[in-house]
Order: C-alpha cells, then structure tokens, then sequence
C-alpha cells in the first residue's frame, strides 16, 4: 500500500510562491530576532553582574561568621535583582519579537507581492495568447536591468519569433491552397469537357465520374485550407451583427442536406449580438450542422441548434444524435483532418477540417468551443462568444 504523504509536504504543495517566500522571508527574520536576543541577554546580563558588584565594608567589632554571612545575603541580594532585571527584559523582548515577527510577516508578503509582479504580468500575457495576438500582445517589462527584466524581453523575442514562424505557415497554407485551385479548376472543366462527348464510351463516362468525385473533394480540402488559414488570422472585419441571423442563414442553408439524409433539424434561436466577422461565424455554424448531419443515425436522426445569452455571454449550442463518442476522443476531433474512429487518410465523409475551422473562426474571435459526449449518442458542440 503506497504512504500517505506527511501533511506538511502537503501544505507547502498547496502554497503559492508567493506565500512560500512570504513565509521564508518572516522565518529568516524571526530567526536572526531570536539570535539577536540571545546575544544580547548574555551581553546584558554579564554587563548587570558587572555593574552591579557591591563590597561590604564592616566594623571590625563584628565577627567575622556575621561578616560572612552579610557578604551572602548581599551577594544573593546581587544576583536575585540582576535576575529579576533579566526575566523582565526577556518577557519584554518575547513580546516585542512577536510583533516584529508579525510586521516581518506583512511586509514580506508586500515585498514578495512587489518581487513576483513582473512574473504575473508576464502570466497575464502569456494566457491572453493565442495565434491570432501574437502579432501585438508583448509583455514590455519596464524598470531595472534585472534577471527578470532579461527573462521578460527574452519571453517577447520568443513570440516575435513564434509570431514570424505562424504567420510563414499560414502564407504557405494560402499560397499553395491558392496555386492548387487552377489545375483543379482546369481538370475539372476537362472532365466535365470529356464526360459531354456523346460519343464517349460508358467506361470512360464512369472513370469521368469518379475523377469528378476525387477532383470535387480536392477542391473542398482546398477552400478548408485557405479558409482555415483565413480564420487564424486577425479578423480583418468586426462589425455588428446578431447570430441569431447567422445561425438562421447556416439552418437554411444545411436544410437540404439534411432532408436528404432524413435528419430532422429543430432550431431554438434567441437575439444574441456580437461584433465580429459575419461571414466566418456563418461558416462555422454551417460547419457544426454539416458534421452533425453526416455523423448521425441511419434513420429518424436529429440534430438541435440554440442560441442565446449565458452568465453575460454568448452561446451558440448544436447537438445532435448519433453514435457513441468516447471522451477521450473529443479533443482530438478539432484537430485537422482528424475524424471519429478514421485515420488521417479515410475520406467517406469529409477532409477532417470542418471543427478545426469553427475553433480558428471562435479563438479568432476571443471566445471558445468545447464538445461533450451526449448521452445517448451524439455530440453537445458549445460557442462561447464575447458579448457586444
């Protein structure tokens, strides 16, 4: 049977760093207290006994037992004063150690507080990050030349640097996306050319199909890619606009295929205005539908969209039925051409870009999306967006 950890690794496991330093600061300082009034009771109490030596002179008629005997009286007299000084200055200096100790405690927090603030800037900045503000989100530590000012302008190079690096990879995602568009483009007008002959053969007619079909899906992996690379980048248009509208226009527009695949669609829409990209929030609701759609019972299945206002925010809910989606597998579902129980290469259904473009569209637009197995069967995709 494992230990239980001692309690006190516990407690020190649970305290900031903050109040770890706080702590050591008072610690330290409570100690060289305690040091110090040792010190300074022996200093004191050799300085008494010295100070206050007494010489009894008596009459030479006494005897000297009596003279004896008054030399110990006066010796203990000595030493019960001197004892009596030294209880009193240690009550005192207990006392006056604790209220130093508590006003050590105060001002190490503040100092600790004032010692840690660049590394909670620094926090701040790094989780208001995402790719979309790499371009203008730095920390900008002012003031002395320190370890932390140098770890501060060494954490601002770093996204400068992460910032070239996205911002290259989204120009190639564009930039080959937009260069593979023509030859698709001419092979399909070839195709479409050839399959038109009526004096083609119905072999060449079904093998014109098929690259039709091949050449069509290429197409949709093009326009996901240079819409996924559109999304990631700062949104170039904010402007009004109620998602109620948008969400209505994506419920029109999935309509037909979701008739086609006998899937029935029930919308529950409430006034929900934000300030973003029209356009983009489109795409991603039509994404959400679409994929509730393709991945969805056989027969009688059902997909729900709502949206409406939450604790201040906006939300934008789709569910839908369908079969068994283990937890584990959620997360992995936003990531690009990642499909539920397929491989990176099987393509029955899609590109596997349809989720990660809703979640590029949402962070671009300072929200987030988060899915949880529905029980029963299905997925609860949810929006979350700023209000305006």
């Amino acid at each position: 049977m494992k230990p239980r950890p001692g309690g006190v690794k516990d407690l020190a496991g649970k305290l900031s760093i903050r109040w770890r330093l706080t702590l050591t600061y008072s610690a330290m300082f409570f100690t060289a207290g305690a040091m110090l009034l040792v010190v300074m009771y022996f200093i004191v109490r050799t300085a008494l006994f010295t100070a206050f030596e007494f010489t009894v002179e008596v009459p030479g008629y006494i005897s000297p037992e009596f003279a004896r005997r008054l030399e110990e009286q006066v010796k203990l007299l000595q030493v019960n004063q001197v004892n009596e000084v030294l209880d009193v200055l240690v009550r005192q200096s207990v006392l006056a150690l604790l209220g130093v100790g508590i006003l050590a405690l105060m001002l190490g927090y503040f100092v600790a507080d004032r010692a840690l603030r660049p590394v909670t800037q620094m926090t701040s900045t790094a989780r208001k990050l995402s790719e979309s503000t790499l371009a203008h989100q730095r920390i900008g530590l002012e003031g002395p030349d320190d370890e932390l000012k140098e770890l501060a302008d060494t954490f601002d190079d770093m996204l400068t640097r992460l910032n070239v690096a996205f911002d290259a990879q989204r120009r190639f995602v564009a930039n080959a996306s937009h260069e593979l568009r023509t030859p698709l483009t001419i092979n399909r007008t070839v195709l479409e050319i050839a399959l038109s002959d009526p004096e083609a053969s119905e072999d060449l007619k079904a093998l014109g199909r098929t690259l039709l079909e091949v050449n069509a899906r290429n197409e949709k992996l093009i326009e996901g890619l240079l819409l996924l690379a559109r999304s990631e980048r700062e949104l170039a248009v904010r402007k009004p606009v109620d998602v109620k509208e948008v969400a209505q226009t994506a419920v029109d527009q999935v309509a037909p295929f979701a008739e086609e695949h006998g899937v029935t669609l029930t919308t529950d829409l409430a006034e929900t205005p934000t300030i973003g990209d029209p356009v983009l929030l489109e795409r991603s609701v039509s994404n959400l539908l679409e994929n509730a759609v393709k991945y969805n019972l056989p027969e009688n299945g059902k997909v729900w969209i709502r949206t409406g206002m939450v604790d201040g925010g906006l939300v934008v809910q789709v569910a839908n039925t369908g079969q068994h989606v283990p937890a584990y597998e959620v997360n992995s579902l936003f990531e690009p051409f990642r499909r539920l129980s397929a491989d990176r290469v099987d393509s029955a259904k899609g590109a596997g870009l349809g989720l990660s473009i809703v979640r590029a569209v949402v962070q671009a637009h300072g929200g987030n999306v988060n899915a949880v197995p529905r029980e029963g069967g299905g997925l609860v995709v949810t929006i979350r967006l700023p209000r305006r």
